[in-house]
This record gives C-alpha cells, structure tokens and sequence, in this order.
C-alpha cells in the first residue's frame, strides 16, 4: 500500500510527533515558501494561517486533501473556504487549560485594579487604593464547551457562583435565550463562543446595556463576537468595565481608541500563546494522523461551525 502524505508547517511539529504512524509519510510546508512536490498527493494538512488569500491559494495546491487539522480552538477563518468532502478538524482541548488562565488572571488583575498599580509603579507612586474582589462574584460563562468547563472549575474555589449558557439548555447550562435574564443577574460575563453566523456581534448595545452597573465584560473568544463601538460607549460612560484579549479589528491599529480608553483591561491575543501549546497541539495531531490512516472516526470535527 503506497504512503499517504501528511503536510506539517514546522520542523518542530514534525519532531513533536515523533515517528510518524505506519504508512504515512511527513512532509513540510512552510506557509511562506512554495508547495512541495508532495502537495499533489497529500491527504493530511496542519495549516499555518497567514490570512484568507493565502489560505485560498494553499488548498488550490492540494488537490486530494481529505483532513485539515488546526491547532486553533477557532475555526471561524477556514468556514467556507475548505472544500466539499474535506474534513475540517479544530484543536478542541488544546486551548482550554491556557484560555481560562488568561480569563482568571484578566479578571483578578481587573477587579485588583493591577493596571492601575502598574501605572503607579512606573512613576515611582506608593498610592494604597481598596480595590474589588473576586470572592463573592456572581459569574457568567457564555459558552459551556470545553474552554466554558475550564473556566468554571477554576472560578469555583474563590468562593464565586458559576452560571453557565450553551446554544442550547441542557442539564448544566442554561440556553442563549435566557441571556437577557441572566446579565443583569452577574458581576461579570465571559464570553468563549466560537466565532460563527450566529454569535457575530451577539454582544452588541442591547447586550452591554443589560449587564448590571460596574460590571466588569471579558472576551476571550474573537473580536467581532463583540461590537466594538458598543463596547468603546459603555467604557467611555464608565459604567462597565472590561477585559479583553481579542479585538475588532485585529491587530488593533496603534490610533484606535481602544487603547486609551478607561477600565479596559487589553492584551493582544495570547490567551493560547503559551509554552506547552506546542506538545498539547502535536498529541492531538499525532492522534488524528494515527486515526486517518486507520480509516477511524476523527476527533473534534467542525460541524455547522462548532
């Protein structure tokens, strides 16, 4: 049986697989160089995203592709531009410990007032402010998937109530239809939804306007998830406060005001940048390859979206 072609972007993914299973042969693909001779005949791809023109002119360049594997917990940018019949595969599970994370320490460093500590230490100012709390805080989790859980189980042991909402009610979560009753309800509202027809610009002015006053928002999900002149007046107003670590639009422009604008919290996407990233992706792409060539079900494939 001649070897199926699987294409890596990195040296570093194809040493972090380790020898490849039985019957497949690993190729590199660099996104910046041309397509190897290898591109014609592979099955197997672990894209690296460098915007959707790019993309277009990659999957043009393999023409037997059947699995696109991501190492994202989003797949927002391939919706619509993989072909027919292909297999389009998230990193569902790779994300979830670093993404919550980043949600605890944004919303702790929020409710503390680090920012503005920061602020003071830069000018050399001993100034002792009483600040906010987490202990006590009602919060809500608008995506109970697999970054929602890990956000849940790690707000629990500081003493907050966790309330959790999915497209749809189920015995743990309350349904997206319930959000007008629950935002006014909770301290503060995380939003981890994937990034699909249906939640794009989901917290918009209507959103925003029902969640209590000093309440404090945190996206960790995609920048248009959130509408950001919507957002821009809440904060001006001072009435909310905000945590953020994606932005519309993205790369946030150097003269946007988001930058500047009061009780925001901002960091530039990294919620998933973390060292460990790398080993978590490849584990689950090695467990994909070894399933492919054995003709098994797929884990984590994008349905409708999600």
């Amino acid at each position: 049986m001649p070897s199926r072609v699987a294409i890596l972007p990195s040296e570093q993914g194809r040493k972090l697989i380790g020898p490849p299973p039985d019957g497949v042969t690993v190729v590199l693909w660099r996104p910046t160089d041309p397509p190897p001779a290898e591109a014609a005949e592979a099955g197997f791809w672990v894209p690296e995203y460098l915007g959707k023109d790019g993309l277009v002119e990659q999957l043009a360049a393999l023409p037997k592709l059947e699995v696109v594997q991501l190492t994202t917990a989003g797949a927002d940018a391939f919706i619509g531009l993989v072909p027919d019949g292909v297999t389009l595969c998230d990193a569902r599970g790779v994300h979830g410990g670093s993404t919550s994370e980043w949600v605890l320490a944004a919303v702790l460093a929020s409710l503390r007032n680090f920012p503005e500590f920061v602020r003071l230490q830069e000018r050399h100012q001993w100034d002792q402010k009483f600040t906010g709390e987490l202990a006590g805080k009602r919060v809500l989790v608008v995506g109970a998937g697999d970054v929602g859980e890990s956000i849940r189980r790690r707000m629990l042991p500081f003493d907050t109530t966790v309330t959790m909402v999915a497209r749809t009610a189920r015995a743990d979560a309350h349904g997206v239809e319930e959000l007008p009753a629950l935002l006014p309800e909770h301290d503060v509202v995380v939003v981890v939804v994937p990034l699909t027809d249906g939640t794009r610009g989901l917290v918009d002015a209507a959103f925003l306007a029902r969640m209590a006053d000093g309440a404090l928002f945190v996206n960790a999900s995609r920048g248009p998830v959130a509408d950001t002149d919507a957002l821009l007046a809440e904060l001006r107003s001072g009435r909310l406060h905000a945590a953020v670590d994606v932005t519309d639009p993205e790369p946030l422009p150097a003269d946007h005001p988001l930058w500047d604008v009061p009780n925001l919290l901002l960091t530039p996407h990294v919620g998933g940048a973390v060292a460990g990233f790398p080993v978590r992706a490849y584990a689950l792409i090695r467990r994909q390859l070894e399933r492919w060539v054995a003709g098994e079900p797929l884990e984590n494939v994008i349905r409708d979206g999600y």
